[in-house]
């Protein structure tokens, strides 16, 4: 399946809540509404004095217009001079939230509700468990490793012993098929970039094999245990690992006990330099399945690769679909019949049958060759298993010889367990309104493992019989956050174009309905991505705040299916930030909140929501934090993987593209002589991702802009990428500023010792 590049930065801190016994202590901690004089006290000083930046005479030409890029210099993330503009930067920022009274406050709120255990969903392989586990300011969680749920688990990998400042993330582990060796990848100060390596979990030893230059991919073990696929991009050039264009990758096989020079490439494509990979293997060991991506869009071709004996022998892939006119979600092999989770000819989903059985057994196609352009075959014949629904399937899994379907109705989960032959077996039972995650498995396994969450319900682990259908808990994570003081619900909001759109809203129980609410309103709506109501220490720290949580459903995501996505996407992405605009309208005609109470944050594709909203509607918001966010619609694709969001966003280089990308992009709106309110753009310095140029380009610009004299800084983390595998510190330290900052422009007043 395609990357997924552009993820809500929210859930980087999200989790259950803290230590038990405290909840009275952080009750204490939520402020009451304030008073004139205690909101007097939280009144901003005055506009900080921001550092010069050099104006460069950069004009570029598009389609017969003239576009200005004064500060292009900033692009180049590596130079002495914005080394020295970073520095800066942050020394003026720093100043500012150190004078704030609820900058200390916040931090330690954050930290004592981030303190608690925090557990990933469990798999189970070779007869063994394993699961990840947060003892609770742990700067990353740990692998650990069981033969049975109530056996002393043993740590299988710990993270925290690979750098001391906990800035080298485990980003996946994949263990044998025999539950013996463990592949594991590593990122390092956030990057996108990985290492991976082989561990011997009976000896808790490093085997000599080490794979580098890999990006979105993670490994597939053969079930003879000799080796995995993985796929990779070439070796950057000097000094390009952080901004080159990611182009070429290509899936590779290794061996054990072999150096990766000597890896056997399995796909590649001469000259589709947007092409990707990811390999599963099926079950039953019988081939590799290897989906083919090119961008970020739903759409992706399917190979399949015979696999002899358990291993791989060199066959070349043999394509099944490479018209990328559908998505096609492998689920499970059955014999010569592959089932698939599909939206072709059914925008919300539905499983389908393909006979597969003669392009396992019989010859190579003619003139299939590894590394050459593979043949493009007929398009396959789908056979219906699980029909197409009013909810939009987002996720299935053939386990325990079932089919596990997750959906979404208004943007909160729903499960069914299917037969094989698709007939119903049972719907799960779920606590209420929330997100329900995980569901994998072997075909022969008599259960599987999933999460709960809600807006105020930290994460719960559950074992599901698949026999019985019956649902056991297996954690429950201690929390002092306490969700009986607070409320959640769900309403429905019309966008300016008649479209109904849900958003998520979490309160103190009993809050007044008097248009004073600190309100902090996310959103995100792009890459098919769903927002759906979930558990995060930033939200619950600001309802400990005495603020209230909205999470708006819009445009762009995967809540309705593919037409609800792509109605936020190319000509259509002004769909997106006019649902969330009207989201802000309606928070204020219900009489919830006004725009000096109302804030707004969003990360990555959710910064450039923020941006651009801002930019439209400035008069509608009292402060606004766009983080890591996509804010130069211009010129985006030309760094590492930006290309990839082409499918969602089009490119300056089509007429049409172009002039809808200009229309909006934050970098190119900015509106002299309008006032706007206080802004803290955040980035880091190794985000290869969204890379940080982005911000540091909007912050110059913003700050050069007659926007008023409301703050407009730029918080830059060092040692830090887009947000995946951040450490627990930086988190806190992070997320808590944008917190405080919010709260100092909205006028919320936090005790100075709760």
């Amino acid at each position: 399946m395609p990357p997924r590049p552009l993820l809500p930065l929210v859930r980087a801190a999200a989790g259950a809540a803290a230590l038990a016994g405290a909840a009275l202590l952080l009750a204490a901690c939520a402020s009451p509404e304030p008073t004139a004089d205690r909101a007097a006290s939280a009144r901003p000083p005055a506009p900080p004095a921001y550092p010069p930046t050099r104006r460069v005479d950069q004009i570029d030409t598009y389609h017969g217009v003239a576009v200005a890029d004064p500060y292009r210099w900033l692009e180049d993330d590596r130079s002495a001079e914005t080394a020295a503009w970073v520095r800066a930067q942050n020394a003026v920022t720093e100043a500012y939230l150190g004078a704030m009274p609820q900058r200390e406050p916040v931090r330690r709120l954050y930290t004592a509700l981030y303190d608690h255990e925090r557990y990933g969903v469990p798999f189970e392989e070779g007869g063994r468990y394993f699961w990840t586990r947060n003892d609770g300011l742990q700067a990353q969680a740990v692998l650990y490793t069981a033969p049975a749920l109530d056996a002393p688990p043993a740590v299988a990998l710990d993270p925290n012993r690979l750098s001391a400042d906990g800035t080298v993330a485990m980003t996946a582990a994949v263990p044998s098929r025999d539950g013996r060796l463990l592949a594991y990848g590593t990122a390092r100060a956030g990057s996108d970039w990985q290492t991976w390596r082989v561990r011997d979990l009976a000896t808790g030893e490093d085997r000599p094999d080490t794979i580098e230059w890999v990006k979105f991919s993670r490994a597939a073990w053969t079930p003879d245990h000799r080796g995995f696929f993985y796929a990779r991009y070439d070796a950057p050039a000097p000094g390009a690992a952080l901004t080159g264009a990611n182009r070429f990758q290509k899936l590779y096989y290794h061996r054990l006990g072999t150096p990766q020079s000597e890896d056997r490439l399995v796909a590649a494509h001469p000259t589709e330099a947007t092409w990707g990979y990811e390999a599963t293997v099926s079950d039953d060991g019988r081939a590799a399945l290897v989906s083919v991506w090119k961008g970020s869009g739903r759409r992706n071709g399917l190979m399949l690769v015979p696999l002899r004996d358990g291993g791989y022998a060199g066959d070349a892939p043999r394509p099944l679909t490479l018209d990328f006119d559908a998505q096609y979600e492998p689920v499970a092999l059955d014999g010569g019949t592959l089932l698939l989770r599909t939206d072709r000819d059914a925008p919300n989903g539905r499983i389908a049958a393909v006979d597969v059985g003669a392009l396992l057994r019989g010859p190579a196609p003619a003139g299939l060759a590894i590394g050459q352009a593979p043949p493009l075959p007929p398009a396959p014949v789908l056979r219906t298993v699980v029909p197409e629904g009013p909810d939009a399937i987002v996720s299935a899994s053939g386990v325990g010889g079932r089919l596990v379907l997750r959906t979404l109705r208004d943007a909160s989960t729903q499960v069914r367990v299917h037969r094989r032959d698709g007939t119903l077996e049972r719907e799960l039972a779920l606590p209420g309104i929330g997100t329900a995650t995980g569901f994998g498995g072997r075909s022969g396994a008599a259960e599987t493992f999933y999460s709960y969450t809600s807006l105020v319900t930290p994460a719960d682990i559950y074992r599901l019989d698949l026999a019985s259908g019956r649902s056991t808990l297996f954690k429950r994570p201690r929390t002092a956050f306490d969700p009986a003081r607070y409320e959640t619900r769900r309403a429905f909001v019309t966008s300016r174009d008649g479209t109904r759109f849900p958003i998520f809203i979490a309160q103190r129980r009993g809050a007044p309905r008097d248009a004073d609410q600190p309100v902090l309103l996310t959103g995100y709506g792009g890459f098919n991505v769903p927002t759906t109501p979930s558990f995060n220490i930033s939200a619950a720290t600001w309802l400990e705040m005495g603020g209230t949580w909205v999470a708006a459903s819009i445009r762009g995501g995967g809540e309705y299916g593919r037409a609800w996505h792509e109605a936020g996407t190319l000509l259509k992405k002004q769909n997106v930030f006019d649902d969330f605009i009207a989201a802000a309208e309606w928070l204020q005609a219900e009489r919830i909140t006004r725009p000096q109470r109302l804030a707004i944050t969003g990360g990555s594709n959710g910064g450039l929501l923020v941006g651009a909203v801002v930019n439209q509607r400035p008069e509608l918001f009292g402060a606004a934090v766009p983080a890591v966010g996509v804010m130069d619609m211009l010129r985006f694709h030309r760094f590492t993987i930006g290309w990839a969001w082409a499918s969602d966003y089009g490119t300056a280089d089509d007429p049409a593209q172009f002039r809808v990308l200009r229309a909006y992009s934050p970098l190119h709106n900015l509106q002299a002589g309008r006032r706007y309110p206080p802004i803290l753009v955040t980035t880091a310095d190794h985000d290869d991702r969204v890379v940080p140029a982005h911000s540091f380009k909007y912050a110059a610009t913003l700050q050069a802009t007659d926007t008023g004299p409301a703050p407009k800084l730029i918080r830059i983390d060092s040692d830090a990428g887009h947000g995946a595998g951040k450490p627990t510190a930086k988190v806190i330290a992070e997320r808590s500023d944008m917190l405080a900052f919010v709260a100092h422009a909205l006028g919320v007043a936090v005790p100075a010792r709760p």
